[in-house]
């Protein structure tokens, strides 16, 4: 008896940790995305305009990320920067995760054929490394914001949407869909009643996995020059630029933008592991 209560004691601890860390990470998460839309809002568009009299300036209580080549303030370019990569990295992956949710739904309601032929799109997005469709699809939507949003949409979902599908198929055998479907019930009202609520937690959590993924390739197109406009503030066209400056010595053009990146995408990505672990299962005992 001592053995099993202080074992359920146990099991009850690291549930409690296992909430506490799911807890602190979204508000971390909540601060991160806060600081950044307030700071965007507040530093304005001052700090982006050409000052050649402060041009090359070292970190300091007056430029706390210090100047670039051209005097600009980097405080303003990388939170500019990161608020930017943030407004593509929500829209590309809640659009994936709306993607995601109509494919699982389609696939586990419309029959055999539709699930083979989705399952079939699935296997052949997945066949093809992401950069690579994301960039072919930017450049054939002309790139800029545009294309890079919409290469985003269109190729980070087909995991979640295998994710979703196996889901979906198991509850389509669980008794109650059953005989809603003997009752008449038409498959639309079966996914969208029955299956979509159960369905949130997972599509929840992939929207919070994707997310960090979005920022991530949107940065990299950007920082080859096949994303952004140059004369936007993205993180991916700040961290090119300052390469060629690297060399002289100027490190604090590339190390705080980077860093800014990282850290947003590190606050997202715990934060969607950590709600995983909780949602799962295999972890409903903790």
């Amino acid at each position: 008896m001592k053995h099993s209560a202080s074992l359920f004691k146990h099991k009850q601890s690291k549930g409690w940790n296992g909430r506490r860390r799911a807890y602190f990470s979204a508000a971390a998460a909540a601060v991160l995305l806060a600081s950044i839309g307030i700071g965007s809002w507040l530093l304005g568009s001052t700090g982006l305009s050409v000052q050649l009299e402060n041009r090359n300036f070292p970190p300091s209580l007056a430029h706390w990320f210090g100047t670039d080549w051209l005097g600009r303030d980097m405080l303003s370019r990388t939170v500019k920067g990161l608020a930017l990569s943030i407004q593509v990295g929500l829209l590309g992956a809640a659009c994936s995760a709306v993607i995601a949710a109509v494919m699982g739904l389609m696939a586990a309601t419309l029959g055999k054929t539709a699930d083979r032929i989705i399952s079939w799109l699935i296997d052949v997005f997945l066949s093809v490394p992401h950069l690579v469709m994301l960039i072919l699809i930017a450049f054939v939507c002309g790139g800029g914001l545009k294309g890079v949003a919409i290469g985003i949409m269109l190729t980070h979902w087909p995991s979640l949407a295998r994710v979703i599908r196996a889901e979906a198929l198991q509850l389509m055998s669980a008794e109650y869909v059953l005989v809603s479907s003997k009752l008449g019930r038409s498959r639309y009202w079966i996914a969208t009643r029955h299956l979509a609520p159960h369905l949130f937690p997972q599509l929840l959590v992939g929207f919070l996995l994707l997310f960090p993924h979005a920022v991530l390739h949107e940065a990299a197109i950007t920082f080859i020059g096949l994303g952004m406009s140059p004369h936007q503030p993205a993180i991916g066209i700040i961290l090119s630029e300052s390469m060629r400056y690297l060399s002289t010595g100027m490190w604090w053009l590339a190390v705080f933008p980077g860093l800014g990146l990282l850290a947003t995408v590190r606050a997202f990505d715990k934060l969607g592991n950590h709600l995983r672990q909780l949602i799962d299962p295999r972890n409903a005992h903790l």
